[in-house]
């Protein structure tokens, strides 16, 4: 697509993220011991627990309380790990409000952390449409969407997302919903995100979490399914001229494409 036919809306997003690129270039050039901007030492000075990175999140999140309430709820579950990070999170959320979206989808749900986020941004009449095969996890958050009011906004499917998104496909959905969040099995990857990409219309994003993989993505085993099929669609993804992509170290690695 012409750079000139993009959205006002794209184009802000784009310009956004280029400034924050090309900042780090020029720290990097300016200090030694910087690459785009991020130490080397990162693991120590940014690492998840570190200070600088309480900093971070003092100093920028901002959580609705109902929020904060299911996050610290879903802190306390064995398997908490799988819940977005609230940083990247509130990322999504901006991110939504920028293109004004209406209609969003959202693969994987565990508690339901992201999709009351999400839903807390939409219009009152926008719709989250939430795939999860688990009831078991989402009867945690699911109280809480209703104590926040936007229950009425959230679509939930309990099938295989696989077949979620060929329903609404085949109910003429193509190219209709804003933004698309796939965070569920990592070998069907590649599916959700073609699928999305001809849910979503041109200008929206779709976001795809754990694209580092907990850095397993430099080296994927060859017995690893998991790791190699998340290194494939990364390889993809760069090359893919449907899309203009960033790549952010924030959770376990998050992707961002934008529908051209």
């Amino acid at each position: 697509m012409p750079f000139f036919s993009i959205t006002k809306e794209m184009a802000i997003g784009t310009a956004v993220l280029g400034v924050a690129f090309a900042t780090g270039v020029l720290a990097g050039k300016k200090y030694p011991f910087l690459a785009f901007g991020i130490p080397r030492s990162s693991k120590t000075l940014l690492g998840k627990g570190s200070p600088l990175w309480q900093y971070i999140l003092d100093h920028s999140l901002r959580e609705h309380p109902v929020l904060k309430k299911l996050r610290l709820l879903t802190l306390d579950h064995p398997w908490s790990r799988m819940m977005v990070s609230c940083d990247q999170a509130q990322l999504m959320a901006n991110l939504a409000k920028l293109i004004k979206a209406k209609k969003a989808i959202e693969i994987g749900v565990f508690t339901g952390y992201n999709t009351l986020n999400m839903a807390l941004v939409l219009p009152d009449d926008g719709k989250v449409v939430a795939c999860d095969i688990n009831e078991d996890y989402i009867s945690i958050g699911k109280p809480l969407w209703k104590e926040a009011g936007v229950e009425h906004k959230i679509d939930l499917w309990y099938k295989p997302a696989i077949q979620t998104l060929d329903e609404l496909l085949a109910d003429g959905e193509a190219g209709t919903y804003d933004f698309a969040f796939i965070d569920s099995d990592k070998q069907s990857y590649n599916e959700y995100y073609e699928k999305c990409l001809r849910l979503v219309r041109k200008g929206g994003i779709i976001a795809i979490a754990n694209v580092l993989w907990h850095g397993k993505v430099l080296k994927p085993s060859k017995n690893d399914l998991e790791t190699q099929s998340l290194h494939h669609l990364n390889e993809k993804i760069f090359r893919d001229v449907r899309v203009n992509i960033s790549m952010l170290p924030m959770g376990d690695g998050v992707t961002l494409a934008f529908k051209l």
